[in-house]
């Protein structure tokens, strides 16, 4: 089943503890960021430490209600353009506003996850698969219906693997 409008945003509604992302693109077309990413291109910059959406603010809100967001993605460096806009412009500022941000480097070394496409996972039980063309254009998001196992344990490798967002960016947030 592919999950569009309504029923892909009840799953971030719904969740009882975690939402959790493994991301392996070096970029992702979202017609939604062609503004910030052309300020971006141009010099300007967010101060992570002041902004506020209604994204921090949910961040914020699920944790007080004892609820998490999290994600590790899988990077290479020369990290790309649209990385160093990521980081910049939603990965600073969300790490700020408690969302568990962590990066797997695989510069010179074997990539743990080689060939594990990108998902959502909610409560470690439900995952969405998420299909992107190979410039990172969305194509759909698809339920899984089978056997999450395999997921919580790709997420499990992930975060072993990983640093936290702030510590591979030595804290420097306002790039």
């Amino acid at each position: 089943m592919y999950l569009d409008g309504d029923e892909w945003r009840a799953m971030f509604r719904e969740f009882r503890s975690e939402a959790w992302r493994l991301e392996t693109l070096p970029q992702y077309l979202v017609p939604q960021e062609d503004g910030e990413f052309a300020a971006f291109r141009s010099g300007s910059r967010i101060d992570p430490y002041t902004y506020s959406s209604s994204y921090t603010k949910d961040l914020k809100r699920l944790r007080e209600n004892g609820r998490t967001k999290g994600r590790v993605h899988v990077v290479a460096q020369p990290l790309s353009e649209y990385l160093q806009f990521e980081f910049s412009r939603y990965y600073a500022p969300h790490a700020l506003a408690f969302e568990d941000i962590r990066i797997l480097d695989v510069t010179g070394r074997e990539n743990p996850l080689e060939n594990v496409q990108d998902f959502w996972m909610f409560d470690r039980s439900t995952v969405v698969l998420m299909h992107y063309k190979a410039d990172g254009t969305q194509i759909n998001r698809e339920l899984y219906a089978g056997d999450p196992a395999p997921f919580v344990e790709r997420q499990r490798v992930a975060i072993a693997e990983s640093v936290p967002f702030l510590e591979y960016v030595k804290g420097d947030v306002r790039s």
